[in-house]
């Protein structure tokens, strides 16, 4: 009989061991000037924000704690009765009113506007298209003192090209006072507002639309959907979040615009009929001499805008769709 050592058999694994995890990469180790350069690289934007945003930001809220002219040495201080002031002036109560009118009235036409005219430029087949794209994109490279030129020459009394052609048309009983009728001014430079943004965001949402792949379109229409459910349906939740985003910053872009505008064809008049809340705080802190009283009408404008960006946010604020 052969005696040995006798070999030992292998276990085989078992069919359904689960597979070892793949070994973690070793993460590359940072040089020791990287962190340097990032700095340096950051460095000149960091000063330049804060110098020419966070310093003049805060100078802001502590100047309107203060009653002071502008001009002369004496500042003293007073708290809160600046913001006090503010509950009791009529001409701010309008002021503001004024603003949000314009902010509602031209953010939805705008927005509708720019919408309506960005489906109608991808999905239909007009001969042209270029040139209306390029006609309506014009009033955006103007300078806005240029824009309140014009509208200042339209809306002209005598002379003006609106009441020149309901001259023309026989509709001499429509004709008005443009700029100085104190019910109609403040939609007079809302129209100027449209005007002048209306063919930016229909080219951002041109942009927005083009990236739908047609196969979807395709795919609603074998299903029956009609172009007004297509843009409902399809077009606007793909696009939202481009809508939400140029909603947001056209909200703040228009509290500067309305003052530029009011500024150049109004100056806030007639008996204060057009003022907006920065035009009424200029007025205050650079005419009227009292500076302190203006910076408080500053701060609220910034918490204003602060307050209006973070309701849209919230409000448009949903799950974004993927195709």
């Amino acid at each position: 009989m052969r005696t040995g050592t006798a070999t030992p058999l292998s276990t085989p694994p078992a069919p359904d061991a689960p597979a070892p995890p793949p070994a973690a990469k070793p993460r590359p180790a940072r040089r020791r000037g990287d962190t340097g350069f990032v700095l340096a690289c950051l460095l000149p934007a960091l000063v330049l924000f804060a110098v020419f945003m966070v310093v003049p930001t805060v100078n802001v809220f502590r100047m309107s704690l203060y009653t002071w002219s502008g001009f002369s040495p004496d500042m003293r201080f007073v708290g809160l009765d600046n913001f006090r002031r503010l509950l009791d002036d009529d001409q701010f109560v309008r002021a503001f009113q004024n603003t949000v009118a314009l902010l509602v009235v031209v953010t939805v036409v705008t927005m509708g506007s720019g919408l309506f005219l960005a489906a109608i430029m991808t999905r239909q087949k007009l001969r042209g298209r270029g040139l209306y794209r390029f006609v309506l994109y014009i009033p955006n490279v103007l300078s806005v003192v240029v824009i309140a030129a014009i509208f200042s020459a339209v809306y002209d009394q005598k002379n003006g090209l609106l009441n020149g052609t309901l001259r023309l048309l026989s509709l001499d009983s429509l004709q008005q006072i443009w700029l100085g009728d104190q019910k109609i001014v403040i939609y007079s430079v809302a129209i100027a507002m449209v005007w002048q943004s209306l063919g930016y965001y229909m080219v951002l949402y041109m942009a927005g639309m083009a990236s739908i792949p047609e196969e979807l379109y395709e795919a609603s229409a074998l299903d029956g959907a009609s172009a007004v459910r297509q843009f409902f349906a399809l077009t606007l939740p793909l696009i939202w979040q481009t809508l939400r985003t140029t909603l947001t910053f056209f909200i703040m872009s228009s509290v500067n615009l309305s003052f530029v505008l009011v500024r150049a064809m109004t100056g806030g008049g007639p008996d204060g009929s057009s003022d907006v809340l920065l035009n009424y705080m200029y007025k205050q802190a650079y005419t009227n001499s009292s500076y302190g009283y203006g910076m408080a009408i500053g701060v609220v404008v910034f918490a204003f805008s602060f307050l209006v960006s973070l309701l849209v946010s919230r409000a448009t604020r949903r799950d974004p769709l993927q195709f």
